[in-house]
């Protein structure tokens, strides 16, 4: 039987699963990753951990796959979308750590240029908000901090690239400095209409396309991993963000189907075709993919802190010692005793795009303990859920029937039917809630062949549970008031 490696590299944790014909995980391997937070507002990871990291979980994967009789005859790749490495081509070397999506050093850029009337622009080329978030700002930041990187840049000697392409370089031995279009749309530096890179864009930021990579279909020959890397030759042929990965692993390809992936962050998307659609109301417009010759466009909503927010529980906090025990927690309390966590570590994103607002916790008396703080994280990443979805329905006139939801949040069933009740809207869970690497699985099983088409692919279709809204309207009501009078404080007390 053939099966398909896929690399799944986040925030958090890289993973490697072996994906079979049947689209059922036949074996993993995983490796938390751990971030670097050297300044307020900097977040930061270290590529060489990353890279080692690939290479064990992927040798382990696929050392469990052929011992029970599977042949891996290709490779998928899904990454954590905005983080990006800038490497000496040379050698292979980054010179600076991981700049991650959580990032806020090119902040101050994005407002200067809000300022001074470039959103507009930015916008209509690259679908995105003028936001620390994506890559430019902070590539831009490095280029201008780092004492002669511009000049090495433009003279072709420096590498740019997502984690995916990072990756691709390594395991290729560096024979391929290749993207693709869902990750490049993430950079702010990319015409999502034309499908290249933008020279306007480029200019604005002050990037190099010498130092950019070339973007190929998602479904691409992309290149072969080295004998030397995984023990032996095999071609990498997907590659996709983890959000639009998790997109075509829920089977979500036809316009009006939204999926959620709760991970480190919460993200969003809606399907709306092969035209682009332009939110009024801060959304952003993106690339879903381009496969089989055709391209994909989608609406997406980003909450900056979701799972991000229970390792800060756990890690910061002490209040848990383990993810499933939130579950537990907001099931000890009967409602939520106007506590209400806002949790903008990073700022707030959909619908607000506010990089100043800070986290907030309100609402608490003498009889507010552990239990209350773990809930409030959860049901704000219900709330935010909530805000998110009803602005995907304002600006495209698509009403979403059922929410597809999946990520390591979604094994919650207490935050499943939260989720339910707030969103006012059906809520499924897949049997296997890992629909990111199937995603990443499924675009390169089909440009090999395993399966014809990713229509024709297992999606990850298949319920596991449905959750059915169950609150009472006024009840919802109140509760969606209490968040955004929080929200209000939040976004109030970075001025105060």
């Amino acid at each position: 039987m053939k099966a398909v490696l896929a690399i799944d590299q986040g925030t958090t944790s890289t993973r490697a699963l072996i994906v079979d014909e049947q689209g059922q995980i036949a074996a993993r391997a995983q490796v938390e990753l751990p971030q670097s937070y050297p300044r307020p507002g900097w977040v930061e990871h270290d590529p060489e951990t990353i890279w080692r990291d690939v290479v064990t979980t992927a040798r382990h994967a696929l050392a469990e796959a052929e011992a029970s009789g599977l042949v891996v005859s290709v490779i998928g790749i899904a990454n954590q979308r905005e983080t990006f490495v800038v490497w000496d081509r040379a050698t292979g070397k980054a010179v600076h750590p991981a700049i991650v999506w959580q990032d806020r050093r090119g902040a101050e850029l994005c407002d200067r240029l809000v300022r001074d009337g470039a959103e507009a622009e930015v916008s209509a080329l690259s679908g995105l908000v003028l936001d620390s978030y994506f890559s430019a700002s902070k590539l831009a930041w490095l280029l201008e901090t780092m004492p002669g990187l511009r000049r090495r840049a433009e003279a072709g000697e420096i590498a740019f690239g997502t984690i995916d392409c990072f990756l691709l370089w390594r395991l290729t031995g560096g024979q391929v400095h290749a993207t693709d279009p869902s990750n490049a749309a993430r950079t702010l530096l990319f015409d999502i209409a034309r499908m290249d890179w933008s020279d306007e864009l480029c200019t604005l930021f002050g990037v190099p396309r010498a130092m950019l990579p070339e973007v190929r279909d998602n479904d691409a020959l992309f290149g072969v991993a080295d004998t030397a890397v995984l023990g032996r030759a095999i071609p990498v042929a997907g590659m996709g963000g983890d959000q639009q990965a998790a997109l075509i692993g829920q089977g979500c390809l036809s316009p009006g189907r939204v999926k959620i992936t709760y991970g480190t962050g919460a993200f969003g998307l809606m399907h709306t075709g092969e035209t682009i659609s332009r939110s009024r109301h801060r959304l952003l417009s993106t690339v879903a993919y381009r496969a089989g010759g055709r391209t994909c466009y989608a609406l997406e909503g980003s909450i900056f802190v979701a799972g991000a927010g229970v390792q800060w529980l756990r890690d910061r906090m002490g209040i848990v010692a383990t993810a499933a025990e939130t579950e537990a927690l907001a099931r000890s309390l009967q409602g939520n005793d106007g506590v209400y966590l806002v949790p903008a570590f990073a700022g707030l994103g959909t619908p607000h795009w506010d990089s100043t607002a800070r986290a907030l916790l309100c609402g608490m008396t003498l009889g507010t303990g552990a239990a209350h703080v773990a809930r409030a994280l959860l049901e704000a990443v219900a709330y935010q859920s909530e805000e998110l979805v009803a602005t995907m329905r304002a600006d495209s006139g698509l009403q979403a029937e059922l929410i597809r939801i999946d990520g390591g949040m979604a094994q919650n069933g207490w935050l499943c039917q939260f989720l339910a009740d707030v969103l006012a809207t059906p809520v499924s869970r897949p049997a296997n809630v890992e629909a990111t690497a199937l995603g990443a699985a499924f675009l390169a099983g089909t440009a090999v062949g395993i399966w014809p088409s990713l229509a024709e692919a297992p999606s990850a279709a298949e319920q596991d549970a449905r959750f059915a809204p169950a609150f009472a309207p006024n009840d919802r009501a109140r509760l969606l008031e209490g968040w955004r009078d929080a929200v209000s404080r939040a976004r109030k007390s970075a001025y105060q």
